[in-house]
């Protein structure tokens, strides 16, 4: 199959102030949870890796489900501040909804570089007294702490959430994943909760070339990671069990198939 390679951008969507010629991840992730905040470039692009792997929207909704559990888990441990960085489009169970169903003045940051998610964000989810969003990018760890706390969004000496839900691997090595999770680690109050959620080629080791390769013509690369390299990662936490394992064996609310094979694992880390 060949690569999928991005239209020519035009004038009108340079004009819109982002080019929606480019596939973005954060779009292609609403087209396959079934929502609708999406151009073409971005269902063009979700039809070739569908057509590809076919089993990528399943993945998608196993990582949303994943993170309704992790967030549920932190709120019924009384921790009522949640910063969502890469947070996507506003879809169904948002972290506030998950959240505020155990704690109902949960405060939660959202956190996108995206236009259109940022947009969404602050016009759907932004509505009420301790919901934001911001403008922000995961590779500028120290910026996104720094805001949230000068606007009084987040207060750092108390136990927050960071999630980082299927956002890493759309880091390079070069722009240091493993420090990221640091920088807000080192933030982190006792009590604390990290969620993560990370693409792993675990399963079949000779797919993610193809898949790499796709994503070149997308927003951001794709850099699958080995069970081993994900969990260096979350060095200095504590694992919540069951430990690090794919999105589907988090503590599932039900018995995962034995031929599950989610391509992403999670774990939430707790600071001791």
């Amino acid at each position: 199959m060949p690569l999928y390679t991005a239209p020519v951008s035009n004038s009108a969507s340079e004009a819109a102030g982002f080019d929606t010629s480019i596939p973005n991840v954060a779009r292609v992730y609403d087209y396959l949870l079934g929502g609708k905040d999406n151009f073409a470039a971005d269902r063009q692009f979700a039809g070739h890796l569908l057509a590809a792997y076919p089993f990528v929207a399943w993945i998608a909704r196993q990582n949303r489900a994943f993170v309704g559990r992790a967030v549920r888990y932190c709120a019924d441990k009384g921790v009522g501040q949640f910063l969502d960085i890469g947070s996507g489009l506003p879809t169904m169970d948002n972290v506030h909804e998950v959240a505020r169903r155990v704690i109902p003045d949960a405060a939660v940051v959202y956190v996108d570089n995206d236009p259109v998610a940022f947009t969404h964000a602050n016009a759907l989810l932004a509505t009420s007294d301790g919901i934001a969003a911001l403008w922000g990018d995961a590779r500028e760890p120290r910026k996104i702490l720094a805001e949230v706390s000068d606007r009084g969004l987040i207060d750092l000496n108390r136990p927050l959430v960071v999630l980082l839900t299927a956002i890493l691997h759309f880091i390079p090595d070069e722009d240091d994943p493993a420090g990221i999770i640091e920088v807000f680690r080192d933030a982190m109050p006792s009590g604390s909760y990290l969620v993560l959620s990370h693409g792993t080629h675990d399963p079949v080791p000779a797919e993610p070339a193809p898949a790499a390769g796709m994503f070149r013509g997308a927003s951001s690369p794709l850099i699958t990671r080995s069970r081993q390299d994900i969990a260096a990662m979350l060095a200095g936490l504590e694992l919540v069990e069951p430990g690090l394992a794919t999105v589907t064996r988090w503590r599932p609310v039900h018995p995962p198939q034995p031929q599950d094979r989610a391509y992403l694992y999670a774990a939430v880390g707790h600071q001791a």
